[in-house]
């Protein structure tokens, strides 16, 4: 054993770090992924709209010459090459799609590790609502790329193409097709001026309304039994009134747009129609042209009718692109991408100071100590001085303000969280259990080895309680599955904690849900893995754990209050009438592998 060292280790330094994911280098993918395939879909859309004009051209060849001529010859070769366009059309349309597919496969492909390491650090800094919007962000955008909605001003860009045929039939049809394009663009910016603000404020309204519900959700048990689901429901319908009206403004905004873009494109038609007959009457064009005229006008305006209706499509996937970049470039990973081979060695806490961000006022206030191999660190203190975050802080969950975390001289936050995880056992105070089966839950959802799996559930005295299960290790469990009891949870935690001996553990009050038998498997897992080697820190406010630590830390207000050997620290502070005397003082034995 080592107590009696207090001498600070100097943290080492790794040459070898290095930024774990080059975000800048992910959005530029991201982004020469997306307009690459904008570019190819724009192409074809081209020739698919080269291609409509199928439709149109049959119309007035049939009417001007085949009528005319009487040529049965004519019209069967019109309706072959009519034919040939239409089936190349569809073509083309298919490749259209498959290009919008492969660019959000490819999209979803570059962005999905990052976005998710990204919503994992904002879930542990913000909340899980945060943490899961850029998931459903992604989601969000994939399927509007995916959708129809994508190749709207794609076709848009080649109206000038129908305006060309219009002029080139009379140029009367191409001055009202650009009147109307020009009408249909202004409805376009006007509705988004109308739209965007209330509709913003409609989503947000709405997405801390789901969040309040999700947030509250998980307390069902407490608000039924105490009545006070009335008053929340309450809540909850002004809360969601509130955001339905918003968007309700917003939608009726939008939708009153489209009705007029929508009046204009059939009154546009109509002109066209009537323009086409008195040119006819006037003989200063031909009823095929007349014809043709009016088809190509609707087509003319449709793509600017299908902008008008799904522009809030285009800013709901543009705003969605704007908030996951933001959330990789907040979170651009500081961390090694380089794993460490697993070693041994000090655990060194350095000055540690911690802040909420966003708050000026620190939990942890120059917090310094030195753990070894085999010794078991007790922490203990007053509710909020700071135990919980310093545990999260140790297992690198939390980012320093300053000072930092360092086991073996490695940065317990800038350590590539692989490596690290073979390094460090967590339990946390809050005890969560994955979806899976009891396998993959101790075993950290690996491919795991059948033998270290019992191993660890038999260090922490659950092996024969998982027997008695009705699947043993597979059964499954989380929602909707088999329900474990608080106790049953926290020592399968615990047996995940200690799952391939790790070299720190970290237990957040282990003991909380426990009973007498669970205790008992407790004290047995913490004596054993310090008797291993590792190094051991306990937080728990039921003091019968803390006879077995070899150090005691005492934390009040976010400081080190006193460190040092658990005797020393528990003569001190019975001298000075604290409550922590209460610790039972008993002389530690001396047993082969280490400390009892």
């Amino acid at each position: 054993m080592h107590f009696g060292r207090k001498k600070l280790a100097k943290p080492l330094e790794n040459k070898d770090a290095r930024p774990a994911l080059d975000v800048q280098s992910v959005i530029r993918e991201a982004r020469y992924t997306f307009v690459r395939g904008l570019g190819w879909a724009g192409v074809m859309s081209g020739f698919i709209n080269v291609l409509q004009l199928t439709v149109p051209l049959f119309m007035l060849q049939v009417h001007d010459r085949v009528i005319n001529s009487q040529s049965t010859d004519t019209l069967i070769l019109l309706l072959v090459i009519a034919i040939a366009a239409i089936i190349l059309f569809g073509i083309l349309d298919f490749l259209r799609a498959l290009v919008f597919q492969e660019m959000a496969k490819s999209l979803l492909r570059r962005v999905n590790l990052p976005a998710i390491s990204a919503a994992m650090r904002v879930a542990l800094e913000k909340g899980s609502l945060h943490g899961t919007q850029v998931l459903r962000d992604l989601s969000d955008l994939r399927n509007f790329i995916n959708g129809s909605t994508i190749g709207a001003p794609l076709e848009a860009l080649w109206s000038p193409i129908f305006l060309l045929v219009m002029f080139a039939l009379h140029p009367y049809y191409g001055i009202a097709g650009l009147v109307a394009v020009l009408i249909l663009i202004g409805f376009s910016l006007l509705g988004d001026l109308l739209v965007r603000q209330v509709t913003k404020e409609g989503t947000d309204a709405n997405l801390r309304n789901i969040g309040d519900i999700g947030a509250t959700v998980s307390n069902a048990e407490a608000i039924e039994a105490m009545g006070m689901m009335p008053a929340l429901a309450m809540r909850w319908r002004r809360e969601q009134i509130h955001a339905s009206e918003l968007l309700d403004v917003g939608n009726m905004r939008s939708k009153g747009m489209y009705s007029m873009t929508r009046t204009v494109r059939f009154g546009m038609q109509i002109v066209i129609l009537a323009m086409g007959a008195y040119l006819v009457i006037i003989g200063e064009t031909t009823p095929g042209a007349m014809i043709g005229g009016t088809v190509i006008m609707g087509r003319l305006l449709l793509p600017f009718d299908n902008v008008t209706r799904d522009w809030r499509a285009w800013v709901g996937a543009i705003s969605a692109w704007k908030r996951i970049r933001s959330m990789l470039e907040e979170t651009q990973s500081e961390r090694e991408i380089k794993p460490t081979p697993r070693s041994e060695g000090p655990l060194l806490v350095d000055n540690l100071v911690y802040a909420v961000p966003g708050s000026n006022v620190p939990v942890l206030r120059g917090v310094s100590f030195e753990l070894f191999p085999g010794e078991i660190l007790g922490v203990v203190g007053p509710s909020a001085a700071g135990k919980s975050t310093l545990s999260r802080l140790l297992v690198g969950a939390a980012k320093p303000t300053s000072g930092g975390v360092y086991l073996n001289g490695h940065n317990a936050y800038l350590w590539e969280r692989g490596s690290f995880g073979d390094m460090v056992g967590y339990l946390p105070q809050s005890v969560s259990l994955l979806n899976g089966t009891i396998r993959d839950n101790i075993s950290r959802m690996r491919d795991s080895n059948p033998r270290k799996v019992i191993n660890a559930a038999r260090a922490a005295g659950v092996h024969e309680m998982i027997g008695r299960l009705p699947l043993g290790y597979d059964t499954p469990i989380g929602a909707g599955r088999h329900t474990l009891s608080g106790g049953q949870q926290q020592r399968i935690a615990l047996a995940r904690a200690l799952y391939g001996w790790p070299r720190l553990l970290v237990l957040d009050e282990p003991n909380a849900n426990l009973d007498a038998e669970g205790e008992a498997s407790l004290i047995r897992a913490v004596r054993q893995a310090a008797d291993s080697g590792a190094m051991v820190v306990l937080i728990a406010h039921r003091q019968s754990i803390m006879q077995y630590a070899h150090k005691l830390l005492v934390m009040q207000d976010g400081r080190v209050k006193q460190f040092g050997e658990r005797t020393d620290i528990i003569r001190n502070m019975s001298n000075e009438g604290d409550g922590i005397k209460n610790i039972p003082v008993i002389a530690h034995k001396q047993e082969s592998g280490g400390a009892a």
